[in-house]
Parts: C-alpha cells; sequence; structure tokens
C-alpha cells in the first residue's frame, strides 16, 4: 500500500492533498553561503513556476551549535537574493511556529505515539557505553553502529529505570527490507539502512528531537508536497520513509541535488569564508551574479548560458535537467559574472538610477573631505560614468580606487611636471582648452579622437602618443586608465577646461 501511494505520488509530480509547497530548512548554526542559496534557490524555482509556497524553516534543535544572530541573516539574505519565502517566521503563514524549538510539543506527540504503536523504545545506554561502541567498531575496522541493545529491554526493567529517572532517549526501530522509493533526479533507489545502520535516536534526552524526526513531523503538519535537499540526504531518505509510514502519513516527493562543489572537485566548506553570501554582498557583487553562477555551474535547465536573472531562471527551470552529477563551482568567473549583471544594471533605467544613488553614497563615504566641486555627485554626472565604464569594470568599487579617483577629485598636477614630458606641454593643453570650449558638447569618443589627432598633427615636436600623455596626465595626474577621450567625455566641457586651466596655472 504505501510503494503505490508514493508512486502515484510520484508519477503525477505532486500530492493529490496539496498544492505545491517546498521548503528551505537551513540550521542557524552558521551564515547561509553558496550551498545554501543553491538549495533554496531550487526550491523557489520550483514552487514559482508552478505557483506554489516557498517556506523557510529554522531546524535549530542542535542546541549547542547556534550561532547568534544567524537565522535572521539567513532570511535577510534569501530577501537580498529576490527569493523572500512565502511563509516563516518573520512573515508568519497558516502553519508555524516555522522554528523547530518552537513546535517541540508536536515531536513528544508523535514520539508518543510511535512508543504506543511499537515502532520505537526507550534507550538508557550512557554516553560511555556508546564511545565505548564507536572504539570498539573502529578498532576492527567496522563502521560505528549502535547495537540496538535497548531494543530487547524487559518491560520492567523499561519501567524501573524510568522511575528512577535514569537518564534516557527514544530509539526508532528499524525495519529490515527497505521499500525502494522514486526520486525525482536519482531514480528508483533503495537503501538497506537496518543493515548499515543501528536503531536512530529521533527524540534526546534533552526532549528535543533529531533532524530525522523533526524533518518527517514538520514536513507532514506544514504539508510540504515535495522535498528539494542536498544529496547527502539520499540514504536517510529510506529511513525517513519508514518513519512516514509508522505514523500513518504520506510522505512528500523526494527530490536529491547533486553537491555543489569547488573547481577541483572537493566539497564547499563552511571554513571557507569567501563562500558567505553576506560576503559577496560586501565585495559589491550582485545577488543575481550569485544566482547566475550557481545555476550555471550545474544542471537544471534547457540551455546554458551566462546573465540569467530571477525571473528567467523561473521560466526556464525544469527538474526533469537536473542530473546526478556534481556541480563544479569556478569562482574565478564570479567577476566576470557580475561585470555582465552590472552592464545589465546600467542598461536598465530603474536599476540605473538606484546604482546612480549607491555610487554617489560610496564616494560621499570615500572622497567626501578631498571633493572640491559638487557637481560630481549629481545624478547626471554619475550616470555618465557609468555608461562609458559599463563593460570595463565589475563592480561599483572599483570606481572608487586609486585608477578613477579623477573623476571625483580635482588632480594637483603642474605646468612644470607637463613640460617635463614635453616642451610644447602649454601649447597642447592651450589648444585643447581652444578645442573643447568650441565644441557644443562632448558626446562621441571617435568623432573626439578624430579631433585631438588633428591637434596633434600641428604640432612640430611632439608625436601623438605624448600629446595624448600630457592630456592624460593634465586630466587624471595619472598614467594610465580609460582613453583620454573617454575621460574627457566622462570629466564634461567645463571640469576638462578648469582642470587643463589648472594645469597651467599651477606652479610647484
Amino acid at each position: 500500500m504505501f510503494r503505490s501511494v508514493l508512486r502515484k505520488v510520484t508519477r503525477h509530480g505532486v500530492s493529490r492533498r496539496f498544492c505545491t509547497r517546498v521548503r528551505f530548512a537551513p540550521s542557524p548554526t552558521g551564515f547561509l553561503h553558496l550551498g545554501g542559496l543553491r538549495t533554496a534557490l531550487y526550491n523557489y524555482l520550483f514552487a514559482k513556476q508552478r505557483g506554489g509556497t516557498f517556506i523557510l524553516r529554522l531546524e535549530d534543535t542542535d542546541r549547542t551549535r547556534l550561532v547568534p544572530g544567524a537565522a535572521d541573516a539567513i532570511e535577510d539574505m534569501l530577501e537580498w537574493a529576490g527569493m523572500a519565502p512565502d511563509e516563516s517566521s518573520r512573515r508568519g503563514g497558516d502553519y508555524g511556529p516555522y522554528v523547530q524549538s518552537e513546535r517541540l510539543e508536536l515531536y513528544t506527540q508523535a514520539a508518543s505515539s510511535l512508543l504506543h504503536t511499537g515502532h520505537t523504545y526507550y534507550c538508557f545506554c550512557s554516553n560511555q557505553r556508546l564511545e565505548l561502541l564507536k572504539k570498539e567498531a573502529q578498532r576492527n575496522g567496522h563502521v560505528p553502529r549502535y547495537d540496538n541493545r535497548c531494543r530487547h529491554m524487559h518491560p520492567e526493567q523499561i519501567r524501573e529505570k524510568l522511575e528512577r529517572g535514569v537518564p534516557h532517549v527514544i530509539r526508532f526501530k528499524l525495519d529490515t527490507g527497505a521499500e525502494p522509493f522514486q526520486d525525482l533526479i536519482f531514480g528508483w533507489s533503495r537503501h538497506e539502512v537496518a543493515a548499515v545502520e543501528g536503531d536512530p535516536i529521533i527524540l534526546k534526552a534533552d526532549g528535543f528531537p533529531t533532524y530525522h524526526l523533526a524533518n518527517v513531523v514538520d514536513d507532514h503538519h506544514m504539508r510540504i508536497s515535495h522535498v528539494l535537499r542536498g544529496s547527502e540526504w539520499l540514504v536517510s531518505t529510506s529511513k525517513h520513509l519508514q518513519l512516514f509510514r509508522a505514523l500513518n502519513w504520506t510522505p512528500p516527493v523526494y527530490a536529491h541535488l547533486p553537491l555543489l562543489l569547488n573547481r577541483d572537485g572537493s566539497k564547499l566548506s563552511k571554513r571557507q569564508q569567501d563562500i558567505y553570501i553576506q560576503s559577496f554582498r560586501e565585495q559589491g557583487f550582485f545577488p543575481e551574479t550569485l544566482l547566475d553562477i550557481i545555476t550555471h555551474a550545474g544542471s537544471g535547465f534547457s540551455s546554458n548560458r551566462i546573465g540569467r536573472q530571477l525571473d528567467e531562471l523561473i521560466s526556464e527551470f525544469n527538474i526533469s535537467k537536473i542530473t546526478t552529477h556534481s556541480a563544479l563551482l569556478d569562482l574565478d568567473q564570479l567577476a566576470d559574472f557580475n561585470r555582465i549583471h552590472l552592464q545589465r544594471r546600467i542598461e536598465d533605467e530603474g536599476k540605473r538610477a538606484m546604482l546612480v544613488e549607491k555610487l554617489r553614497q560610496f564616494v560621499l563615504h570615500t572622497h567626501e573631505s578631498q571633493i572640491d566641486d559638487c557637481a560630481v555627485l549629481e545624478a547626471q554626472y554619475i550616470q555618465r560614468v557609468l555608461q562609458l565604464r559599463k563593460g570595463h569594470i565589475c563592480s561599483l568599487n572599483e570606481l572608487l580606487g586609486p585608477v578613477y579617483s579623477y573623476l571625483w577629485i580635482m588632480p594637483q598636477v603642474s605646468r612644470q611636471q607637463l613640460e617635463e614630458v614635453t616642451s610644447e606641454a602649454a601649447n597642447i593643453i592651450t589648444a585643447v582648452i581652444q578645442l573643447v570650449g568650441g565644441q557644443r558638447s562632448l558626446t562621441s569618443t571617435e568623432m573626439l579622437n578624430s579631433e585631438l589627432k588633428l591637434k596633434s598633427s600641428k604640432l612640430k615636436k611632439t608625436k601623438y602618443s605624448i600629446f595624448m600623455r600630457v592630456l592624460r596626465l593634465a586630466l587624471s595626474a595619472q598614467q594610465q586608465g580609460p582613453s583620454v577621450a573617454e575621460m574627457m567625455i566622462s570629466l564634461g566641457e567645463q571640469e576638462v577646461c578648469a582642470r587643463l586651466q589648472n594645469a597651467l596655472q599651477y606652479h610647484l
């Protein structure tokens, strides 16, 4: 009966009882990293493509490893990434609470029900005994497992220990002959958990559940239709299905996502500080950049192209396209992905306005005490800078570094410095002031370059490269950077003339 029900649910791709409801259920024992973001994203895409519900549930039953602030930070990062949950502790919902430590009564009820039906038992084994079992197994080259000793304890012994208040846990009786199940990604699977594992603890001595009981109880009560989680849980699914059967509940459909690995095939580790989403945000990466690169690294889409945003990911997502192969993530490409998404933001009128304001605040924070002309903080000026630099820069932060300081700060370059480059420096500056002053506007780098070459050709001693070097130095006090023509268009006619005039008059 259990197998036929599961087959029916899997074949139709959604439980007949409920609409599509998926959950992302991280543990707040750390902050959200790229692996967690990917799991959340696939759940989100699956739900939104089907008009379903995306739930954030915090599994905080491991009380010894909780990190202060992690729970709020996880939801903050989901919201920043554009994947705000439909139901969560912050947003509420009809199936809360959404934090496991606030649902202890449900787990106690489930554990009591399983005791009543004979599917679980009290275990009084001390930590010392369990540690001895572990060491003995390791000494003999075996995988450590509980020997199920307390499963066979006489009822009188159990009653006597309970009356004496002996510390205990509740363990679930694993059945031999595990039922096969169909995973949406890995296909038919069957794991004889009873052959390789001892009976698992489902309720700890402190009254908190383990993951095995908590996720089953919560998935049932929250009416989860599909569970999309990491493939590391694939071998535990038979255990969870046994719990569903023991509780006489219909399980959700499972889809186990292949691992997201580093480019060299090693696992992403929480000890890699640079994989945390907050770190990427602080470095100036956009949320769509992260979503793009983690999906580009794997599978699940009809085509694989760079530059997709969230709405495109939703429309193009296809769970049947997810392969069982691990996804290899090349973070060296992150800057290139961000450059593409920055360019798309600049080209979008609404998003460009937000970029302009954000860059203005960055400039104020970085250079405020050195800014002489507030015109560099005007929206029109900053917008012109962004338009000219799109496709060249990977983040707004680049525009705050030394290479681009000339955009915000008037350089102090003397006439003597320019004349060290060529004795015709004053003639060059004068000629370009006349050129810019006579132009209606500096709008085209091509046209401006032609005019500058024409001016250069009229000089007797100075080559074109030296001509441009003098201009670059006068305008930016630098030896390299964007083209001189682009530099002039970015600054605008008035600022170009002011800087060139200043260089003529400034003496050391």
